[in-house]
């Protein structure tokens, strides 16, 4: 089996141990931005692992997405193994013509469409047919504003917008040809159980739901992602956790290097030297992301409750 032409992405552990030496479990992975405290595992059923996924348990993980980031009615959502099984999937559904991703941003949009033969225009110098946004931006953090007139076709990946619900634009997927895309991994933390959805007007979506096939999201996957959807409690005191961890990484860099952007779950910044400051950190088994278009960023995501002085201490 061969494995796809490699890319830029955080993760990544096994080489860097391959390079630096250690176990998983020396490591600190700072390297995602996912959320280090995930959400705690409701209990399994036998039957989650061993029967086929029925109507009955993703029409209940649908209705807690619903609920949870406010979908209008009139929208549809179709939820899938992950939110990169989505991404892929997009240029399937985008008219002919070059592609407007604005860029730095996440590379796997780009990746998607060169992939069925598609032009990519980073500057809007002219009005292309569709346009691909991250908003929170990765690695920057910015938040993308509808123009007063958008594209035939739409895509608005929101993988990080839960730490900031407000920021999310769920009502422009009433209107065909818009797409907005939700990670389950990096909120709740939960980024091994594989789980995205996509929120638009039922006729643009529906080409998804066809090409995923009658089971894409595995039983556990159902069970828990309702539970998380549902427990609007955990979500707001994660907030205000990631918040103040946020407020703290930031007085721990701020000695070492100047903050560019970031969200609450990652902080992006220009420490001068990033592959200096990257192999420092490594050697004390701290994974961190740097970037190949720029020698200067460092992005960081939140360390766990027991890495903080460890983090510091291999800054010192």
């Amino acid at each position: 089996m061969t494995r796809g032409t490699a890319r830029d992405h955080g993760g990544g552990l096994d080489a860097a141990r391959a390079r630096w030496g250690g176990a998983a479990d020396d490591w600190i992975d700072l390297s995602t931005g996912i959320n280090p405290e995930p959400y705690p595992l409701p209990p399994l059923t036998p039957r989650d692992w061993q029967t086929l996924p029925d109507h009955g348990a993703q029409d209940a993980l649908i209705a807690a997405a619903r609920r949870f980031w406010w979908v209008p009615d009139d929208a549809g959502i179709l939820a899938a193994p992950g939110a990169s099984a989505l991404i892929a999937r997009m240029p399937l559904l985008a008219p002919a013509g070059p592609v407007h991703i604005p860029g730095p941003t996440y590379n796997e949009h780009a990746a998607a469409f060169r992939a069925h033969g598609r032009d990519i225009v980073e500057t809007r110098a002219a009005d292309p047919p569709s346009l691909v946004v991250v908003s929170p931006n990765n690695p920057d953090g910015r938040l993308w504003t509808p123009p007063e007139v958008l594209p035939r076709f739409l895509v608005v990946d929101e993988s990080f917008a839960d730490v900031a619900p407000g920021s999310g634009i769920v009502e422009l997927t009433r209107a065909p040809g818009r797409i907005v895309l939700k990670s389950f991994g990096k909120f709740w933390g939960l980024a091994g159980l594989r789980l995205g959805f996509a929120i638009g007007h039922p006729d643009t979506i529906a080409p998804l739901a066809e090409a995923l096939g009658p089971w894409p999201v595995a039983g556990p996957a159902l069970r828990i992602g309702t539970a998380a959807l549902s427990d609007t409690a955990w979500a707001e005191a994660t907030r205000v956790r990631l918040r103040a961890d946020r407020a703290r990484l930031d007085a721990l860099m701020a000695p070492h290097g100047r903050l560019v952007g970031g969200t609450d779950l990652f902080r992006l910044y220009d420490v001068g030297d990033a592959e200096a400051v990257r192999d420092r950190l490594a050697a004390r088994h701290i994974h961190v992301r740097i970037f190949p278009y720029s020698e200067r960023w460092l992005r960081l995501g939140l360390p766990p409750a027991g890495g903080w002085a460890r983090l510091e201490a291999a800054l010192s």
